[in-house]
């Protein structure tokens, strides 16, 4: 197998096209290091396992579906434990933080982590960071055990606190050094992964043995290459009630209105997969597919459609679509996200105000927003099975010495994905794809966009994609050697 790699990426390269998006490891820049044997094979949990250390090759597809004569594509690094590892229990100080907007699952990705440490590994020293990234040098901390964190994914929120921004870099990498902290577990979004990438950056520069790991946390479910992030199944499953509710209000008055708006920054994943499992909703709008309202095809013409002939109407609105149709100028957080016009608001008294004035029809409208509410719930069963997964797969990780990495589910297995690629782009629905032609077929609802809309949207997707493919065939005078590790995996 050929090994190649080029500044901050790692990639091995074999034959019929198969290329490994590889993790950094510790070793990259500090030779030498003293391995020690994994404790687990000790370990009367993992004794039953017929295999219980990861082979060294194991590797998974990004692609799944593939033809006979192409390419192998892109693979990620599996996750799970290494026969050898990289820290001694002892001398094991790891840090969590958590950054951001609240999703259900944090706090049981929280109590894995402390109780992977502490069962599987024998490590005893864990802080928990109070506040987010700004409590690096608030020098905030609480200390993490097992009794601490016992029942806490049974509440909605994080023990820990979080917060947006506060990202200065060198004051955070000061303050690990300061607490010897050589394990930083990061649970966080987009822009919170772009920071520690920047944090694992620094780290490497200044040649620490600090391992920086990170959790993908998003209820929006626009991280990339990932199957789905924790907390989606969860807001999926709370929007429910929200539009059976707006359904049983609709559809209990002369033309009846329900409009739900859930989450859906920049891309609409929770509504159109709430819409797909209700089955009461007639119309579904997100970020991706533009709409119009006047007009031949648009909503206020489908909306009098609907009432016409079913005497009520459901709508679910993501909350980052149709912002374009709002004049207003868009602010910033201190994330860099668009401080988004209420969009629920505004099309509510657009619909009444068509109807009124222009249609001289009575409407009865009912407005829900359940936003925060789905936040703050708890993990549901399939969430919490599924952090669990991902909290043991980054301890496995850190142990083994791979740092700079974000765990996560790819194909339905567990891997190490280089921060870059999850930095990249938004995961975003395609509607050019099937499950978005599975939606309209639901609803029936109008697409609202026009053929050369479409062409252009496909277009668009498909020269994304062999774009990703291009820039990973990397050429061999541009790239250093890559030694994969040496792993014995027999039985001990």
């Amino acid at each position: 197998m050929e090994s190649n790699g080029i500044s901050e990426q790692k990639i091995i390269t074999g034959d019929s096209g198969y290329i490994l998006q590889d993790v950094p490891h510790l070793t990259d820049y500090i030779p030498d290091l003293p391995t020690y044997s994994n404790p687990l094979q000790d370990n009367p949990a993992y004794s039953v396992v017929k295999q219980y250390f990861v082979h060294v090759d194991d590797s998974v597809p990004q692609k799944i579906v593939v033809h006979k004569d192409s390419p192998r594509g892109i693979h990620f690094r599996r996750a799970g434990p290494r026969q050898k590892i990289y820290f001694e229990p002892d001398e094991v100080r790891a840090c969590i933080v958590t950054c951001g907007g609240l999703c259900p699952g944090l706090n049981t990705v929280i109590r894995e982590i402390v109780y992977s440490l502490y069962h599987m590994y024998g490590v005893t020293r864990v802080l928990g960071i109070d506040g987010g990234y700004k409590g690096f040098y608030a020098r905030n901390t609480i200390p993490l055990t097992p009794k601490v964190v016992n029942d806490i994914h049974k509440r909605g929120g994080t023990i820990l606190g979080t917060s947006r921004g506060g990202h200065d870099t060198s004051k955070i990498v000061h303050s690990i050094q300061d607490r010897g902290i050589n394990q930083v577990y990061i649970i966080g979004g987009d822009g919170t992964q772009k920071g520690a990438s920047v944090i694992f950056e620094e780290i490497r520069r200044r040649g620490l043995k600090v391992v920086v790991a990170g959790i993908p946390k998003t209820i929006d479910n626009d991280i990339p290459v990932i199957d789905r992030s924790f907390g989606f199944d969860t807001a999926v499953e709370e929007a429910q009630r929200a539009i059976n509710a707006a359904h049983v209000e609709a559809e209990s008055v002369e033309n009846g209105i329900g409009l739900v708006k859930l989450m859906g920054r920049y891309s609409g994943f929770i509504a159109m997969y709430a819409t797909l499992a209700s089955r009461d909703v007639d119309c579904c709008l997100i970020p991706e597919s533009p709409f119009y309202l006047d007009g031949k095809g648009g909503l206020y013409e489908y909306i009098e459609k609907q009432l016409k002939e079913n005497g009520h109407m459901v709508i679910v609105i993501a909350e980052g679509a149709g912002q374009e149709l709002l004049s207003e100028s868009m602010q910033q957080d201190a994330s860099g996200n668009k401080l988004l016009q209420d969009v629920g608001l505004w099309i509510s008294q657009g619909i009444k105000d068509y109807f009124s004035k222009q249609k001289k029809m009575t409407i009865n409208l009912k407005y829900i927003d359940p936003t925060y509410m789905i936040r703050a719930v708890p993990g549901n069963a399939a969430d919490n099975v599924y952090c669990t997964l991902l909290a043991q797969s980054v301890v496995h990780g850190a142990m083994a010495g791979y740092t700079g990495f974000t765990s996560g589910l790819v194909n339905g297995r567990q891997t190490y994905i280089p921060f870059y690629r999850i930095n990249e782009k938004q995961h975003k629905v395609v509607i050019t794809d099937r499950m978005w032609a599975r939606l309209l077929s639901s609803t029936n609802q109008p697409s609202f966009i026009s053929n050369k809309e479409v062409i252009e949207d496909r277009k668009e997707h498909i020269s994304g994609e062999e774009k990703n493919e291009e820039t990973q065939l990397l050429d061999d005078e541009n790239c250093a050697d890559v030694v994969p590790e040496n792993v014995d995996n027999s039985q001990p």
